[in-house]
């Protein structure tokens, strides 16, 4: 990759990101297809997350077997929810175009997601 198109890649997921907090108090077909994008983008962020997140509270040896493995399913989940998102986002399904995962952005702490 020449140093153009990284520059032109992270150009783009800089706005991208910046634009996702804003995305997120709408609810509307645009924000479906937003948030769609960005989890497709971003799903691969749970791995590192859920790697740090494990070794933090059990130990480094537990975040790098059992963390793995949580970011990978973690992972999984939310590009798959993303890719439903993307291409339904014509339709209100969930109704009012909920976000079918919690916390809608893998950038949103846990914690503050509702149940």
């Amino acid at each position: 990759m020449s140093r153009s198109q990284a520059a032109r890649t992270l150009t783009f997921l800089t706005i991208a990101f910046l634009s996702v907090p804003s995305l997120s108090h709408a609810a509307s077909p645009t924000t479906k297809l937003g948030r769609g994008l960005a989890n497709i983008i971003t799903g691969w962020v749970e791995i590192p997350k859920r790697i740090a997140e494990t070794s933090n509270t059990e130990g480094m040896a537990a975040g790098l077997t059992w963390g793995l493995l949580r970011g990978m399913g973690h992972g999984f989940v939310r590009t798959a929810a993303g890719f439903y998102e993307f291409f339904t986002f014509p339709f209100p399904a969930p109704p009012d175009y909920e976000p079918v995962i919690q916390p809608e952005f893998v950038f949103i702490d846990d914690s503050s997601a509702v149940p």
